[in-house]
């Protein structure tokens, strides 16, 4: 297949594949991010490197001729010198869309729980079984700025999923971090993750309740100096981000120390920022905002609101 004789978005694809393959990638990263709607054409498809296995993602069921070209485009990655320098071992397709999100192996051999490393820490991952994988790596940015913050702290991390926020926090010399999740499978993959990197289990707990009815228990191992929040938009009978992330602003206050900090964060491309700011006054006015975290350069968004908002609030000087 001659790649220059397709539309131009094939053609592009092709380009920033071939480059991320030179130009990264050591570790675990995103290669293409279509849904950034910034390659017209390829807006529902994504490509993560993932330390050896390039995991291409489309959240949308393509035209029969799409999906054929794609994967034939894809195919001539594995003959480049780049694929075989960086020591790849398998291509995979997972069509988010279809029922189980199913992975289809393109070539080599699917390494279903692979150990991936980001910013020099290890985590476990799970490919095949559910839609994510276990590490979102648009939040990069956030799990470094908490390794950065978290010297000596007692941290709060809720929607703890597979605890790579407690993983940045023990790395940066937390004191203690209270892990919150009502998925205990999840927290099992955590506490998987502190071991890769050989942390002091004394240091984490993992609490998998659900969180609306264990304010006694978050709030007893309490209190704390930063309190990290990144729920899901939405969890069946138990969370609803717009309904319900008020319910957790209003209780900051009293689970902070008086120079703690809260990193609150929305991924979902329909809510912005201004929705945390706004709500975060009414609820806790003694905090104020104080940044928006970057994200990752290889998230770039034709809208910076569509993308991942992490925003970092502090109490009010007196």
């Amino acid at each position: 297949m001659d790649v220059t004789a397709l539309p131009v978005f094939y053609h592009q694809l092709h380009q920033a594949l071939d480059h991320g393959l030179n130009a990264h990638p050591d570790e675990i990263r995103r290669l293409f991010h279509g849904r950034g709607r910034c390659w017209p054409g390829l807006e529902q498809l994504t490509a993560d490197w993932l330390d050896g296995q390039l995991l291409v993602s489309l959240f949308k069921e393509p035209e029969p001729e799409f999906l054929s070209r794609l994967k034939a485009l894809l195919l001539q990655l594995t003959e480049q010198e780049a694929w075989h320098q960086r020591g790849a071992r398998a291509l995979l397709l997972q069509h988010r869309s279809r029922e189980g999100a199913p992975i289809e192996v393109l070539w080599g051999e699917l390494e279903s729980r692979p150990q991936v490393r980001e910013l020099g820490l290890y985590y476990q991952l799970e490919l095949g079984r559910n839609q994510n994988h276990g590490l979102f790596l648009d939040m990069r940015l956030g799990r470094s700025w908490v390794r950065q913050q978290a010297q000596g702290k007692r941290v709060l991390n809720l929607f703890a999923y597979t605890c790579g926020f407690s993983v940045a926090a023990i790395q940066g010399g937390a004191e203690q971090v209270v892990n919150l999740d009502m998925a205990r499978a999840a927290l099992s993959r955590g506490r998987d993750n502190h071991r890769l990197n050989d942390h002091d289990l004394s240091k984490v707990t993992f609490l998998g309740h659900e969180l609306f009815k264990s304010w006694g228990k978050v709030r007893k191992l309490g209190t704390y100096d930063l309190i990290i929040i990144d729920p899901p938009s939405f969890q069946k009978g138990s969370f609803a981000l717009t309904q319900d992330y008020h319910k957790i602003l209003r209780r900051l206050p009293e689970l902070l120390t008086e120079s703690g900090q809260v990193l609150a964060c929305v991924n979902d491309p329909d809510i912005p920022s201004r929705f945390l700011i706004d709500n975060m006054a009414e609820q806790a006015p003694a905090l104020r905002f104080v940044e928006r975290l970057d994200n990752p350069p290889e998230f770039e968004d034709i809208d910076l609101e569509a993308g991942l908002k992490a925003l970092v609030f502090g109490r009010c000087s007196r």
